[in-house]
C-alpha cells in the first residue's frame, strides 16, 4: 500500500488543477494531458467507425503514447528500472477487477479464454481474436444485478492509472463490440487496460483511478455481450506498449491470479 500512497502524492504535485483528480498539468513540448485523453478518445472512435486508415491510426496512437511516456517516464516513482518494477509486481500491486468476486469467476478454464491471434486495434474490420479474460458474474435473470448481492457488481480499476477515454452512450441495436467501455493507461506497467461491456461508468477522461477503485458497474453493452447467448461479464483486456508505441496484446491471467480480492 505504500505505492499507492506515492503515487498518489506525486500525481497531486504534478496537477494544478481545483480537483486532485482533474489532469491540467503541461510540459515543454509535450501536449496537455487532458489534450492526450481527448485526442485517444477521438482517435478510437474514429478507427471505430472506421474513418481513418489503420497506418494513419497506428502514426497517431503511437504519437500519443510518447507524449503519455513524456509526462510519466521523467519523474519517479513513475520511473524505474526492471529490478524495481519486478518488485512492484510481486507486491499487492493488482486488485481483482470485481468486487466479491475471486479468479474462480473468469472464463474457460485456466483462462483459455484468451485468443490474441490476429488481433489488430486498428482496424475494425479484424474480427475473430479474444485478447481478453472475460470475468462473469451471477447474473441468471440478466438483469445486471448481482445475485448474491441483489446489487449491481463493482468494476475495479485492476491497477493504478490515468483514464483516457470513455465510452456511455452505447444503445441496443449498435453494432459496436465493447459497448460501453473505459482505457485506462498505467504508467508503471506502460500499458493500457480496456474494461468493456461496463452499464454505469463513473470516472472520466483526465481521472487518476487507483488500485482497487470502483470504476464503473458490469453491464451488458455490447454487440456480443447484450444478446441473452451472453452471460453477464466484464471484459478485461491488457496492452503492453512497445518501444515504437505500439500495442502488443498481453494475457493478465497470472496477474489475476495474484491479485488482491476485494469485498
Amino acid at each position: 500500500m505504500r505505492w499507492v500512497g506515492i503515487l498518489s502524492a506525486l500525481w497531486i504535485g504534478l496537477s494544478n488543477s481545483a480537483s486532485s483528480q482533474t489532469v491540467t498539468w503541461t510540459g515543454t513540448g509535450i501536449p496537455r494531458i487532458d489534450s492526450m485523453c481527448q485526442q485517444f478518445q477521438q482517435l478510437y472512435t474514429r478507427i471505430r467507425e472506421e474513418s481513418v486508415l489503420p497506418d494513419s491510426a497506428r502514426k497517431q496512437f503511437s504519437d500519443i503514447m510518447f507524449g503519455l511516456r513524456g509526462k510519466f517516464q521523467t519523474a519517479e516513482p513513475f520511473r524505474l528500472d526492471s529490478a524495481r518494477r519486478d518488485s512492484l509486481l510481486r507486491s499487492a500491486y493488482f486488485s481483482f477487477p470485481l468486487r466479491n468476486y475471486t479468479p474462480d469467476a473468469i472464463g474457460g478454464t485456466h483462462g483459455e479464454g484468451y485468443r490474441a491471434k490476429g488481433f489488430d486495434l486498428f482496424d475494425y474490420n479484424v474480427r475473430g481474436s479474444h485478447p481478453a479474460q472475460d470475468i462473469f458474474i451471477t447474473d441468471r435473470n440478466q438483469d445486471c444485478i448481482d445475485d448474491h448481492t441483489d446489487r449491481p457488481a463493482d468494476v475495479l480499476a485492476m491497477t493504478s492509472g490515468i483514464v483516457l477515454a470513455i465510452e456511455t452512450a452505447w444503445t441496443p441495436g449498435q453494432e459496436y463490440r465493447g459497448g460501453n467501455w473505459i482505457w485506462v493507461y498505467d504508467p508503471i506497467l506502460d500499458g493500457l487496460w480496456y474494461y468493456a461491456h461496463n452499464n454505469a461508468i463513473l470516472v472520466r477522461p483526465g481521472d487518476w483511478v487507483q488500485s482497487g477503485q470502483k470504476i464503473s458497474e458490469v453491464g451488458r453493452t455490447g454487440y456480443n455481450a447484450y444478446p441473452a447467448r451472453s452471460p453477464t461479464h466484464l471484459h478485461l483486456m491488457y496492452l503492453q506498449l512497445q518501444p515504437d508505441g505500439l500495442p502488443l496484446p498481453q494475457n493478465p491471467y497470472e496477474w489475476l491470479l495474484t491479485a488482491r480480492n476485494l469485498n
